[in-house]
């Protein structure tokens, strides 16, 4: 059978591999024109980031172990996919300040194409009565590293897959996994995630979970515009209000200019399927985003249409809340509660 595993790191029994390239000669099979390198990065805030970079031939992308198991960025024969973030990573956790008194750290390592906020919280940063800070901006589970990393190739179905474990555990307080599945098949230019929450617990937890998905130029540009089947549409405040109106089309970067957020229930099919597409000012070329609502019935849109050099991006973002505080959100019935030992 054409198909082989291999075992990147896993910390109960120490193993860890620096550096490993698959090629279709080590796999066999009839998949051709594919490859999976993993390396760890040196120097600056890189240093000790751990990368796996697929190349399936019309699609290639780097996922990030060290950072709770992050899409960095990807690249077709169009050209990239991402963003240009002012922060140049991928940075390291250990330079992440999430505790940061002004709740707002995790900026410092934000330049994912996809980065999961959670899972703890998710939402804006939350001060208790005595001015200190209960929950950081958009949670921990992005800068916390996977403990167990497998990667997997079937040389006839062409299948090439990561899976990755990270907890998220306090004493005393909660004891959370996500278990990720990021699966891409030779010749075709999509990625598939499949992620799922476990609560260690004996005690009943909580959880809540965002997927930050972003994207600037050359797909974000003046006359971009987001496709969306949308109920209804909330502006996050009196601000984003004033652009409700033109919530679906971007402008040009301008120096400056304030972000804008919304907040969608979007519409579904049968199977509560639903799709989000932004395409570019051309109508040429697009990305999409497949989700099931009965999981992730949240749809955030952040628009920060700001100057090139101060991070030119919008975010698509499908969640089981909206980002704000948690608090809020718990009051509001949006906060998903696990029962011991659930997924």
């Amino acid at each position: 059978m054409p198909r082989k595993t291999w075992v990147v790191a896993n910390w109960a029994d120490r193993t860890y591999v620096e550096d490993l390239a698959v090629t279709p000669a080590e796999v066999g099979g009839a998949a051709q024109g594919y490859s999976v390198q993993k390396q760890r990065l040196r120097g600056g805030l890189c240093d000790g980031v751990d990368r796996i970079r697929v190349d399936t031939g019309p699609l290639r992308f780097d996922v990030l172990p060290t950072r709770g198991m992050s899409l960095w960025k990807a690249w077709t024969e169009d050209g990239p996919i991402g963003w240009h973030s002012p922060v140049r990573g991928p940075v390291h956790p250990q330079f992440v300040p999430l505790s940061d008194a002004s709740g707002l750290g995790w900026l410092d390592g934000f330049d994912e194409w996809l980065v999961r906020c959670g899972l703890e919280s998710n939402g804006a940063p939350e001060f208790g009565a005595d001015g200190q800070l209960t929950y950081g901006l958009h949670g921990r589970i992005g800068n916390k590293p996977a403990h167990h990393v497998e990667l997997s190739v079937d040389g006839e179905a062409g299948i090439i897959r990561i899976v990755g474990i990270v907890d998220e555990t306090r004493f005393h307080f909660f004891k959370l996994r996500m278990t990720t599945t990021i699966e891409a098949r030779v010749g075709e230019s999509s990625i598939a995630i499949r992620d799922t929450i476990s609560n260690l617990s004996a005690s009943p937890g909580e959880a809540q979970m965002l997927y930050h998905i972003n994207f600037g130029p050359p797909l974000l540009g003046e006359g971009s515009e987001v496709v969306a089947a949308a109920k209804t549409i909330v502006p996050r405040n009196e601000h984003s209000s004033q652009d409700l109106a033109t919530w679906s089309t971007y402008k040009a970067p301008q120096a400056g200019t304030v972000e804008s957020v919304f907040f969608f229930d979007l519409q579904a099919d049968q199977q509560h399927g639903t799709k989000v597409l932004l395409k570019n000012p051309q109508s040429s070329r697009g990305t999409s985003l497949s989700f099931n609502v009965q999981q992730l019935p949240c749809f955030t849109l952040w628009k920060n249409t700001t100057a090139e050099a101060d991070g030119y991006v919008t975010g698509l973002e499908p969640g089981t809340n909206f980002p704000n505080p948690r608090s809020y959100e718990g009051e509001q019935g949006r906060v998903v509660r696990l029962p011991p030992g659930c997924n």
